[in-house]
């Protein structure tokens, strides 16, 4: 992390406490930025880094959306990631064991640029995570440590969660049937289970919007991105 700081010369600058802001800015003027170059050259190396710090993540696939054509704004906010990096140098994730075998799966859905509902978008979401948790169910079953219980996907939109045992379409989703016969499938097997969580309680939401420093830390905590213990 001190080498990405030190190819970008900000080794001195001042922390952030989070990696997007989540005040409204003015609309990009699109004056590109001088050195494309650098900046994907900072991009790539922070998506390396999401290994280890998935607290990086949604800021990180921000970036690289414009590594095309890097404007001034994008290299501001590559710089503010680079602060919130500086002030978290010593914090990592941490993996311990846990007596419980249960799978819990969180899904989340920034709607507002990609569907016409958030119902849509949650579902979608679901539908985005179903196959990525049979695949680890599957694992853990050709490894010899098969869950006690179905996988738990949570889910902070109620239409989105009806959608997964109704077999009635609403008009608005009609055109989501494929997908939907494929969660559907899954929950009457009782391969999976979809619960609602309240949106203070979803984890995901990390992962798919800005957010403030309390909240943001909360949940930074929550999937494990702590500082380092100092040795004893």
């Amino acid at each position: 992390m001190k080498d990405i700081l030190k190819r970008a010369s900000m080794v001195d600058c001042k922390p952030v406490v989070t990696h997007v802001s989540i005040a409204k800015t003015a609309d990009d003027v699109a004056t590109p930025y001088a050195d494309p170059t650098q900046y994907r050259s900072l991009a790539d190396a922070l998506q390396y880094l999401t290994v280890t710090r998935p607290d990086l993540s949604y800021a990180v696939n921000l970036l690289c959306q414009h590594m095309h054509a890097p404007t001034t704004t994008d290299w501001a906010s590559l710089k503010r990631v680079l602060r919130y990096i500086k002030g978290t140098l010593h914090f990592g994730l941490r993996i311990s064991r846990s007596a419980s075998l249960d799978i819990h799966a969180y899904s989340d859905s920034n709607w507002a640029g990609v569907a016409r509902s958030s119902t849509e978008a949650e579902y979608k979401g679901l539908v985005d995570v179903s196959p990525e948790v049979t695949w680890f169910v599957s694992l853990l079953h050709e490894i010899g440590i098969p869950p006690a219980s179905p996988p738990r996907l949570w889910c902070d939109n109620l239409g989105a969660t009806y959608l997964c045992a109704n077999p009635v379409f609403h008009a608005h989703t009609k055109h989501v049937g494929i997908d939907y016969h494929f969660v559907r499938d899954k929950v009457a097997k009782k391969e999976l289970e979809v619960h609602f969580i309240s949106t203070k309680d979803q984890l995901a939401d990390i992962f798919t919007k800005s957010l403030s420093s309390i909240r943001f830390n909360s949940l930074r905590d929550k999937l494990n991105v702590l500082a380092s213990q100092p040795c004893v």
